[in-house]
């Protein structure tokens, strides 16, 4: 393939020259360019007067050189890129110098760490504050002093952001302006509060975690939010279901049972929604049922038709209705991104073509978007991605070849081995010991072998762990069995490694758990054989030896994978439910705090669950006590606990009624405002698990026939000694110091040690559910790109950038005016 070298090169689109600031905006109808008759720039016309722009000589005059205008284009390029990957809207695209120097003060990874430092801060604030725990307990001065700090770094967060999106954009973003109106208020109180040295009731504190969420790092939390927001019309019909049938049951319970006096349960209207509110979580059941049940065994009959109802039927049909729209949901997010990625490809491609070349991006303007979207890419990786893809091998990359750039610049490329194996360069003989090895390690003989020895060892373990008496270990000595089988375990790790070499061996995921249970069953070893008491949890972690055995059946190894591609979102999810936690937290202190202690709810019906009585019986001392006055909202961690207690549900309404004893009757509302929000969210969790279970399930059915690669998605290029010559030499053409040009140097020294005139590169990354959904949905997927197609024009792009060409050496009539194909 060869490399265009041409250094004449025009940009077929200038950007943020005077006359057109903010040429990259549709906002203005009114607003087009026309090629100018020098042959570069363009005419501007707004309202029907043409304003001329720069041609090529002006432009070189006005701004240096046109390699300036070209760098500017590959960063506006690398801009649109990054906002395709990041999903951020263009709207929020910077739109003149001015806008694009606070962008990109914005969007690097200091003022991302300064976003999350200052949102914890704010967070964090709340252990030191009244009521605050005791041990980190600070003066009003410092902890609002701190505060104040936090919030003007929000501020100034805010104000790049403002001059980075201009006054009218700023207003328009919804979420900005949530986080502006926050940070009025809180600011506004932090100064009352250091102005009185007095705390007064904070509710607004629940809002801090704006701040948070709002930060870079936090965008899967956002998402988690979004979806949950998007989930919820459907899940309000069929809670609005819910407690209808609840209401009109409790209506039914009261006029049934109102009339024991022994029944506390249905004695007002009020306590008998609130004990089917209870029933509904199985709490109280079936204490609930109890007194009418002594009176009228058919009494049983009303309880069974309400959880039949309510519990059995409803509270399915919520789940499957939100899983249904999680799972539209899902789809159409990936419809949206996937979309959003390829017009970011569009823009960009539209800034890295040439007039000289208006239907291609050459090796040259590549390797300038790739130095400000991967600015520590090497220059071999760079030029490895450009012809991985470049499918036509052509000196270009056509629109088609470029549609492919998200899913080829994460590779991470490796020159590949000149033989099969890592010892092929070995004597024969010892060729011939490691290919034995090789062969027996891949045997399934191996491989079910070892499945046996684990199997025996997990029934040993078994069995010595049940005639353990008091679970401890005896001080000095080592298990007979635990030397056999770990020694067993570190053969096979040295036999894999040995026969597969250590990058095979190491790259694949159940390798390094075998490797990491192996290495801690040694330390194991070295803790029993010199007694290191405090790190004997070392020894309990053995048994991870025994999920080995899910490697034997297809639909063990399918959960467990789904479980591994959990993981990142399942703490995204955890971390939103954190986030609930701790708004919750801050409105429970401020209501609750100092509401229960010990004998509190004297009058109450869970009276005894809050007694604490000491008294003495003959020569000992008797202490009865019931600990759920220890479930309080008197610091912050102590209502995390509450609030989890509250989240299982196991008597949490004995917590609700010791403080509603305390407070008012309106305190109910507090908490089962709580449990509904966290069965929302914890019904999306459980959604979120079925639909990528059901869709690695499905997936695996579909691509039952296909053989895959184990090591994620590869691509292959071969690059001959030419290509690197002629590459070599455009970067010398264009100054790039050595050190830059390094690693394709040592191409050209692997070549000439090995005596080849071409090497073959592997690029591997991991597999995303992104590529999964590719697979899944490829019918779907060419439906899109034609909806996508007919509603931004992109078929009339190559014609129109074709027939730009022939504009190059002549002025354009009059009447002709090209739109801005920048931004669709």
């Amino acid at each position: 393939m060869a490399v265009n070298m041409d250094d004449d090169d025009v940009p077929l689109i200038l950007i943020w020259d005077e006359a057109s600031s903010g040429l990259l905006s549709n906002e203005d109808p009114e607003r087009v360019e026309v090629p100018s008759e020098n042959g570069g720039g363009y005419d501007v016309v707004i309202n029907n007067t043409p304003v001329p722009t720069p041609g090529v000589q002006d432009y070189r005059t006005q701004y240096g050189t046109l390699r300036q205008s070209w760098e500017m284009n590959y960063q506006e390029a690398a801009i649109y890129l990054q906002e395709g990957a990041n999903n951020d809207k263009f709207f929020t695209h910077p739109r003149n110098p001015k806008a694009l120097a606070a962008y990109l003060f914005a969007h690097n990874h200091l003022f991302y760490m300064m976003e999350l430092v200052t949102g914890l801060l704010l967070m964090v604030l709340s252990l030191c504050e009244a009521p605050a725990v005791p041990t980190l307990r600070l003066d009003i001065y410092i902890h609002t002093t701190l505060e104040l700090l936090a919030l003007v770094m929000v501020a100034f967060e805010l104000c790049m952001k403002l001059r980075w999106l201009g006054f009218q954009t700023f207003i328009r973003h919804k979420r900005t302006m949530v986080k502006t109106c926050v940070l009025l208020l809180q600011f506004v109180e932090a100064i009352v509060v250091l102005v009185r040295q007095l705390s007064h009731m904070r509710v607004t504190r629940a809002l801090r975690p704006i701040f948070l969420v709002d930060c870079r790092y936090c965008g899967a939390v956002r998402r988690n939010l979004r979806q949950i927001f998007q989930s919820l019309p459907p899940f309000i019909d069929i809670l609005l279901l819910l407690l209808f049938f609840m209401v009109i049951f409790a209506i039914l319970g009261f006029y049934l049972f109102s009339q024991n006096p022994s029944d506390p349960y249905f004695n007002t209207l009020e306590n008998s929604i609130v004990s089917l509110f209870v029933l509904l979580t199985t709490a109280n059941f079936p204490d609930v049922m109890m007194p009418a049940y002594s009176r009228n065994t058919w009494s049983c009959v009303f309880f069974i038709v309400y959880l039949s109802i309510e519990l059995y039927f409803i509270m399915n049909l919520l789940l499957a209705v939100v899983f249904d729209t999680f799972n539209g949901v899902e789809k159409m997010k990936f419809k949206s991104l996937l979309l959003h990625k390829r017009s970011a490809v569009d823009h960009a491609f539209k800034l890295l073509v040439s007039k000289q070349r208006p239907t291609g991006v050459s090796f040259k303007q590549f390797d300038g978007l790739m130095r400000f979207y991967r600015p520590r890419m090497s220059a071999r990786d760079r030029y490895l991605t450009f012809k991985a893809l470049n499918h036509s091998s052509t000196p270009v990359l056509s629109l088609q070849d470029f549609y492919s750039f998200y899913a080829v610049t994460g590779l991470k490329w490796k020159a590949r081995r000149s033989g099969e194996h890592w010892f092929d360069d070995f004597p024969h003989t010892t060729f011939l010991i490691f290919k034995g090895i090789n062969i027996l390690v891949k045997s399934k003989a191996f491989q079910y072998a070892m499945y046996v020895v684990v199997a025996v060892n997990g029934m040993w373990i078994l069995v010595q762990t049940f005639m353990m008496h008091d679970g401890s270990f005896s001080s000095g000595t080592v298990p007979w069995s635990y030397i056999l089988f770990l020694t067993i375990y570190g053969v096979e790790m040295l036999l894999k490694i040995t026969g597969l070499g250590p990058l095979e061996y190491f790259s694949s995921g159940w390798n390094l758990f075998d490797f990491s249970v192996t290495l801690f069953a040694f330390l194991g070893l070295i803790v029993l054989a010199f007694d290191m008491e405090p790190f004997y949890f070392i020894v309990v972690l053995r048994p991870l030896q025994l999920l080995r055995l899910f490697k034997i059946k297809l639909r063990y190894r399918n959960v467990l994978d789904t479980m591994f591609e959990l993981l990142p979102r399942m703490a995204s999810l955890g971390l939103t439910l954190l986030i609930f936690y701790y708004s919750f937290a801050i409105v429970g202190m401020e209501f609750f705090v100092g509401v229960v202690y010990p004998n509190c709810c004297n009058t109450s019906t869970v009276a005894d669950s809050y007694r604490l009585l000491n008294y003495t019986v003959g020569n000992r001392t008797v202490v009865e006590e019931g600990y759920y006055y220890l479930n309080n909202f008197n610091n912050i961690v102590n209502s995390f606990v509450t609030l989890f207690e509250l989240t299982v549900v196991n008597n949490w309404y004995i917590t609700m009624e010791g403080v509603t004893s305390q407070t008012s009757h309106w305190s109910r509302m507090y908490f089962m405002t709580f449990y509904i929000v966290t069965m929302v969210v914890m019904t999306i969790i459980v959604a979120f698990i079925l639909d990528a279970f059901v869709f690695r399930m499905n997936y695996s059915r579909k691509n039952r026939d296909t053989e895959e690669e184990e090591n994620g998605i590869v691509f292959e290029t071969e690059v001959s000694k030419e290509e690197v010559d002629t590459v070599l030499e455009l970067y010398k053409q264009n100054c790039i110091p050595a050190s830059s040009i390094s690693s394709l140097q040592g191409v050209l020294s692997a070549m000439d040690r090995n005596g080849h005139t071409s090497l073959v590169f592997l690029g591997r990354r991991s597999r995303t559910k992104s590529d999964l959904s590719m697979r899944m949905y490829e019918e779907e997927i060419q439906e899109w790109y034609t909806e996508y197609s007919q509603d931004s024009g992109c078929p009339r792009l190559e014609r129109q950038l074709e027939s730009l060409q022939s504009s190059v050496n002549q002025p354009p009539p009059d009447h002709v005016r090209l739109r801005s194909q920048t931004v669709g």
